[in-house]
């Protein structure tokens, strides 16, 4: 008799589940590095590193901090392959670790587009919000900017780069008929300015504008005075605590902007208005959010997976705390924006041609 003996093979089942298994636990491991790096990044290992390498005692002396600690994260950042090390066979407190030099714009410079411990601080202070949310998820609550201690610092800090930057210096000036208006001495109006970054980039790129940022949140209008001071702008750029949707002058201003901030309100259809009343006939609203496919589908990409990400842990919860309130959450497609523009009164509005990875230009039409 002859007895064949058959290797079964994994049905799909059995595959998808591998699979689903196999990513969350890569998601474990990275959550857990986000958490190194942000360790790295405020204890100024980084920076020490940066400036030359060091072995766990030397990093330690440099920077004030405990050697065992430092000897430990030393060991996992180079596991990882974000710093190198010149001898692995060498005794652990001798051992020498690097930062390369393609990873110092990544991790010390802040004014660097690549810069990231930004998102890293935020993504672990929406999550360290979770026992919070699971409260509000289950009464229909919220929870505002303000309850989420510091996720204002590291909201303000993402976006620096940019707002310092290309979004000033580039593509602002792509928006028809902004950069003849600033270049000639325009007002503008910022509105939910945060810690006042976007103002001060414009102001910083348009030497002859005027800018008024407008945030309801004191402690952000008081620190975007302070970088306001810190960055020699101080005299065209003014800071007010005070609600978007009474905010400004009739009239007032040759260009309005929102960044990033839209899909945040309880009231989107009321702000949106008064920016259609602060800005002068002849002149530009502009809403700056975030890049989401046109319509949902599933499973979605990156871009998605991000903000529904930020959506459920910020956000929406953020949008929720006053009532009543849209609940528009992060992912705000073009045609909700659409939908709140006309309500507001506007005639429509434009996807504008600005290519951004995190970032969509709208230009709302007045007439």
């Amino acid at each position: 008799m002859t007895t064949t003996t058959e290797t079964p093979t994994e049905t799909p089942t059995a595959d998808a589940t591998t699979a689903l298994a196999d990513r969350l636990l890569e998601a474990v491991t990275a959550g857990l590095e986000l958490a190194a790096v942000h360790l790295g990044s405020e204890l100024g290992w980084y920076r020490a590193l940066a400036d030359a390498p060091a072995t766990a005692p030397e990093l330690a002396a440099r920077t004030g901090t405990d050697a065992r600690y430092a000897r430990e994260w030393l060991e996992q950042q180079a596991v990882t392959g974000i710093l190198t090390v010149d001898d692995v066979a060498a005794a652990p407190d001798e051992r020498r670790y690097a930062l390369p030099e393609a990873h110092r714009p990544v991790l010390v410079d802040r004014d660097d587009l690549a810069y990231t411990p930004p998102f890293v601080h935020a993504a672990l202070v929406f999550t360290r919000q979770v026992p919070r949310l699971l409260e509000v998820y289950r009464s229909g609550g919220g929870l505002s900017w303000a309850e989420m201690g510091d996720a204002r610092d590291a909201q303000a800090a993402a976006n620096r780069a940019y707002f310092l930057g290309p979004m000033a210096a580039q593509d602002l000036p792509a928006v028809p008929g902004v950069d003849e208006a600033l270049r000639a001495g325009g007002r503008v109006a910022d509105v939910g300015c945060g810690m006042g970054w976007s103002a001060i980039g414009i102001a910083r790129a348009y030497p002859a504008a005027r800018v008024d940022g407008f945030d309801v949140d004191e402690p952000s209008v008081e620190q975007a005075r302070r970088n306001a001071e810190e960055h020699g702008v101080a005299d065209r750029v003014r800071f007010t605590t005070a609600d978007a949707a009474q905010a400004g002058e009739p009239g007032g201003y040759d260009l309005v902007t929102a960044f990033e901030c839209v899909h945040d309100l309880a009231d989107p259809v009321a702000v949106l208005a008064a920016m259609r009343r602060m800005v002068r006939p002849d002149g530009t609203v502009l809403v700056v959010d975030e890049p989401v496919a046109e319509r949902f589908t599933a499973p979605g990409d990156g871009v998605e997976r991000l903000m529904y990400g930020y959506s459920l842990t910020c956000c929406l919860p953020d949008g929720l705390s006053t009532r009543p309130s849209a609940g528009t959450g992060t992912v705000m497609r073009p045609e909700t924006l659409a939908g709140y523009a006309r309500a507001a009164g506007f005639t429509g509005v434009d996807v504008l041609s600005v290519a951004h990875d995190l970032f969509r230009f709208y230009r709302l039409r007045t007439g």
